[in-house]
């Protein structure tokens, strides 16, 4: 079961309230949120933004804030990404091939040599 915001140590339904105010109603949202963020809801100083943002950060199930998809077909993770991709060689980048004149050489004509 996902924890909701009032899970987190330190936040009410009264603290939950003003959060949703400022945009911040989830755990995974308040884990991402900035300090200046969260201190600038009315009730949050800077010590106590700090503290439920690490609270947030500790309920949710991995480190980087977001659970992995798996495909299951192939069984590899959907938010992974090619390293071909990230360096732009991937599909749909880069230069592409000319497939009519593959293999062909420039200035010989009509496949006639010389004689």
């Amino acid at each position: 079961m996902n924890p909701t915001i009032i899970d987190i140590p330190g936040i009410g339904p009264a603290a939950a309230e003003a959060l949703a105010e400022h945009r911040i109603k989830t755990v995974a949202g308040l884990a991402r949120a900035s300090v200046e963020k969260v201190s600038a809801v009315p009730g949050f100083s800077e010590a106590r933004a700090a503290k439920v943002i690490a609270a947030a950060n500790q309920l949710l199930p991995t480190p980087d804030k977001t659970p992995a998809v798996k495909d299951t077909a192939s069984g590899k993770d959907k938010d992974k990404k090619d390293k071909k991709g990230k360096k732009g060689k991937g599909k749909g980048k880069g230069k592409k091939k000319d497939k009519k004149n593959k293999g062909k050489k420039k200035g010989k004509g009509k496949g006639k040599g010389k004689k």
